[in-house]
């Protein structure tokens, strides 16, 4: 009887230490996962800050007023003034007299609830 016990608790030795051990390289796989992960990250991070100074690079007002007044005849760019702002009540919106402003379907249920109502 000593001798089956002493082979199961070798066995079970034997299968915890592989458990064990597969365990361990699945921690480690994974911290080297995070680490790529995290590196991969760092270098995303870096290269959007490089795009975010080359992007305040070329729009430098002066860069831009400079290209403005180099391109004028083929785009027609003005100067930006208070001058060129209105209050939107200003506009004129001509009504649209062929689109109906409210759906038939619905024009249906506000009569029937106002005439139950």
């Amino acid at each position: 009887m000593k001798t089956l016990g002493t082979i199961a608790a070798v066995a079970l030795v034997v299968a915890f230490a592989f458990w064990a051990y597969g365990v361990n390289y699945a921690t480690q796989d994974a911290e080297r996962r995070v680490a790529a992960l995290r590196q991969s990250i760092a270098e995303e991070k870096a290269a959007i800050a490089m795009l975010r100074a080359e992007w305040a690079y070329l729009n430098r007002p002066d860069r831009l007023r400079e290209l403005a007044e180099e391109h004028f005849g083929e785009l027609g760019l003005m100067p930006l003034d208070a001058a060129h702002f209105s209050e939107a009540e200003l506009l004129p919106y001509p009504p649209d007299e062929d689109l109906p402003l409210i759906s038939p379907e619905v024009q249906a249920l506000l009569a029937q609830a106002e005439v139950e109502g």
